[in-house]
């Protein structure tokens, strides 16, 4: 007990070397909170607490005179940072896309823009309302500050301007092209017929198929606005940020988009640290 309010006394001293400990403390503990919260429902989840099992047999094993056991095991370690490398791969990239969503660089330099025509939006909600109207399934990919070439890559290749009735075109039963998703960036529709990431998160319900989950994958790695139309409801969706989101056909849909697409920079940066922060808050009421 002694040695442990030494150590405080030294966090509470008037010091430079006292400030930094603080910020130091705050940080990891800060980092730790984001994992946590990144994996939190995925498939990762899972993975981190295997690895709280894997350490409790390593200490458990040392304890109770196990020594072949607890070799094999602290051999094992050895290949643990390659191994969590390869598991965590996807929520890395999510992780480290999210710095770019703080804000600690703009989007201009990593070669994105935030931006929409409103006859883009008319063109997409037009279309979006006519196939939901005939049950026909959609997946719509509209870029936003993080460019996508890699997923159009694994697509057809369109660049033509978009509409609805080349929307409807596409995504008709007959028409190659319809099993995937679309591009669209800026004012034209890049390519399509293109593979999206799946969304290992558990929290997406039992009524969600692949359609919706390749939407929310993409939402989650990406800062893309994704609309999906489901063939056996034909209800509308918008995957943002890893959150589906219900929206009726018409102009709550035209609202939606334009308050999603048609900002600047700053006013989208501020909305979302305020969803963040209303999330945060809520998960934090939840007993």
């Amino acid at each position: 007990m002694d040695q442990i309010l030494s150590r405080l006394g030294v966090l509470l001293e008037p010091s430079w070397r006292g400030v930094v400990n603080v910020v130091d403390i705050l940080l990891v503990t800060y980092l730790t909170y984001r994992l946590l919260k990144l994996v939190r429902g995925t498939r990762a989840w899972r993975v981190v607490l295997g690895i709280g099992v894997f350490v409790a047999a390593l200490a458990l094993s040392e304890t109770l005179g196990l020594r072949t056991l607890h070799w094999i095991l602290d051999k094992a370690t050895l290949l643990a940072p390659v191994a969590l490398v390869i598991l965590f791969l996807p929520e890395l990239r999510q992780a480290i896309d999210g710095f770019a969503k703080f804000g600690l660089w703009s989007g201009r330099l990593i070669g994105g823009e935030s931006s929409a025509e409103e006859t883009v939006i008319e063109q997409i909600s037009q279309a979006a309302e006519e196939m939901a109207a005939d049950r026909t399934g959609v997946l719509i990919v509209i870029e936003r500050t993080t460019r996508l070439d890699d997923i159009a890559e694994n697509g057809i290749p369109v660049h033509a301007d978009i509409t609805a009735p080349l929307l409807g075109a596409i995504f008709y039963e007959g028409n190659p092209l319809h099993d995937g998703a679309v591009i669209v960036r800026r004012n034209e529709v890049l390519a399509a017929a293109c593979r999206l990431p799946m969304s290992e998160s558990s929290q997406i319900g039992d009524k969600y198929h692949m359609r919706h989950r390749a939407g929310i994958g993409m939402s989650e790695q990406s800062d893309a606005v994704v609309l999906i139309v489901s063939e056996e409801r034909g209800t509308v969706h918008l995957a943002i940020e890893g959150e589906l989101i219900h929206v009726e056909t018409g102009e709550p849909l035209r609202n939606r988009l334009r308050k999603e697409l048609i900002v600047d920079r700053e006013t989208a940066r501020s909305r979302r640290l305020r969803r963040k922060k209303a999330k945060v808050e809520e998960e934090v009421s939840v007993p």
